[in-house]
């Protein structure tokens, strides 16, 4: 499991680096046909604000697969360790409740309803862009049964 998570670590990270590039080049190219060219480009535009989005969604999941999301330890670090083991189970539990229920069941839904509305500008489905958060909460599910995994044989 170790592999998995180390590989989609990889992918999610190599995938953020690649879309950051891309936004800047498209940033830099709206840039200049707005004030060389004096002619904006919309697609440009409405291309970068859902490619943000992307890697915002996808940064969140791999952050939290590295447990560097903020998080409030004060209490926990009061308690005996095997409370403090508890506090975390629950804690993940909670997360992956929530992403399961929210992201991925809410987000498909979404991302199936919004199939049928085009983008004015680019003209691709709205789904395409919601399809960010299921996927996004896939891969924190993932993260959220590793972390219950190693909580659970961590000694």
């Amino acid at each position: 499991m170790e592999t998995l998570k180390n590989g989609l670590n990889k992918i999610i990270e190599i995938f953020c680096i690649v879309l950051m590039a891309f936004m800047t080049i498209l940033v830099t190219w709206q840039v200049i046909t707005r004030y060389v060219f004096n002619n904006p480009s919309a697609v440009t535009e409405q291309l970068c604000q859902y490619l943000f989005i992307w890697l915002v969604l996808f940064g969140s999941a791999y952050i939290f697969g590295k447990r560097e999301h903020m998080q409030i330890t004060f209490i926990k670090e009061k308690l005996p360790n095997k409370l403090g083991k508890i506090c975390d189970l629950l804690q993940e539990t909670i997360i992956f409740i929530f992403t399961l229920g929210v992201l991925v069941i809410g987000g498909y839904l979404s991302v199936v309803k919004q199939m049928v509305q085009f983008d004015a500008a680019l003209q691709i489905p709205i789904g395409v862009v919601y399809a960010a958060i299921p996927l996004s909460g896939v891969f924190i599910l993932f993260y959220s049964i590793y972390n219950i995994k190693k909580i659970v044989l961590e000694k």
